[in-house]
């Protein structure tokens, strides 16, 4: 016999599994609110639907049912019928807001991120990089192809950047340290949290001409223009040697091991031998659970876009030992969402 409580239960059950089926509506829908920008036009107040769709050319019905979506799930609300607020995480769609990740949902929802995930039956039966399979090229030759989209995934990653730069700037013990390079550092974002919290620190934002491109502007802005330079370069073949403390963020995750191992080498080569390496990224646990499934997104992007992964701290003690590496301390959580690695090279045996 069916009781009521099988029922509701078999129903959330149910309802869970749809929802995660109904997660790409989800991200569309973030999208287009992203891309039309109707979170700068709510702004702090309650806005008529009708207001809204006249100020951003579009058709009220509709306009209204995707903000009604956005309210069931937790960016909007809808006080009265027709009347649309944002909450605290719709306010980070704000383009003016201190923690705004408008650009980041405009580049992760993009339709080019968006049809290469439609080749993720691909990358798992064969390990193969979507991306490629679906445009013929990899994703980073291709996005800097893209001049709107490429200064879209710049602004993005720097927004991305901004909580982990915050807490790293605050938290690690910079005393001893006289320059900083920022290997892959994209726009400057992290060290424009970084330098202007140490003022005894000079800097270099290196990466690849597309890379970098946005970063003498952040640069100005945060005020260290005269304390630290952009720099275009291969990581694989070039590397700063005059800094004393060498950050990687976020950037093994974009490589395979191979490229991962070449990397490592390529700083065990290029960097002073009394240099200091920050790994700053994910650290995956061992098992997975549902307890931080952001991680575990990340990792099969990765998959699907760059042909890299997110690593447990096992992999990267392995991979820079085998580089010539000494790891010092691994501090999980310590850059926000994201941990630090401190390694030095080892002494030559």
């Amino acid at each position: 016999m069916t009781t009521h409580t099988d029922s509701a239960d078999k129903l959330a059950l149910r309802n869970t599994l749809i929802e995660g089926i109904g997660g790409y509506m989800t991200a569309h829908s973030i999208g287009v609110f992203a891309e039309l920008g109707i979170a700068d036009l709510i702004k702090d107040g309650v806005r008529g639907s009708d207001e809204l769709a006249a100020e951003s050319n579009t058709h009220e019905p509709s306009l209204r049912r995707l903000l009604r979506t956005l309210t069931a799930v937790g960016l909007a609300t809808e006080p009265e019928p027709g009347r649309f607020g944002l909450t605290a995480v719709g306010s980070q769609l704000r383009s003016d807001s201190p923690d705004s990740l408008r650009a980041f949902s405009r580049m992760f929802c993009h339709p080019i991120l968006l049809r290469a995930w439609q080749g993720l039956e691909h990358s798992v039966t064969t390990g193969e990089r979507a991306f490629d399979h679906v445009y013929g090229k990899d994703f980073y030759t291709y996005v800097a192809e893209q001049g709107a989209a490429n200064k879209l995934f710049n602004e993005a990653m720097g927004e991305e950047s901004r909580i982990a730069a915050a807490r790293l700037a605050a938290g690690y013990d910079f005393s001893r340290a006289e320059k900083i390079v920022d290997l892959g550092g994209g726009d400057g974002t992290l060290l424009a949290a970084v330098l202007p919290a140490h003022p005894h620190l000079k800097g270099i934002v290196f990466d690849s001409p597309g890379g970098v491109a946005e970063a003498p502007e952040v640069l100005k802005r945060a005020g260290i223009e005269e304390r630290c330079e952009a720099r275009a370069g291969d990581f694989f073949q070039d590397i700063p040697g005059d800094g004393d403390l060498y950050v990687i963020k976020s950037v093994f995750q974009d490589w395979s091991d191979e490229d991962s191992y070449a990397l490592l080498r390529s700083c065990r080569a290029q960097i002073p031998a009394s240099a200091t390496l920050l790994i700053v990224g994910t650290v995956m646990p061992e098992t997975s659970s549902p307890e931080n499934p952001i991680m575990f997104f990340t990792d099969l992007n990765m998959l699907v876009n760059t042909g890299g992964r997110e690593r447990t701290e096992n992999e990267f003690r392995t991979m820079l030992e085998e580089t010539g590496f000494s790891v010092e301390r691994v501090l999980l959580g310590a850059a926000g969402p994201l941990s630090v690695i401190e390694a030095r090279p080892a002494a030559a045996r």
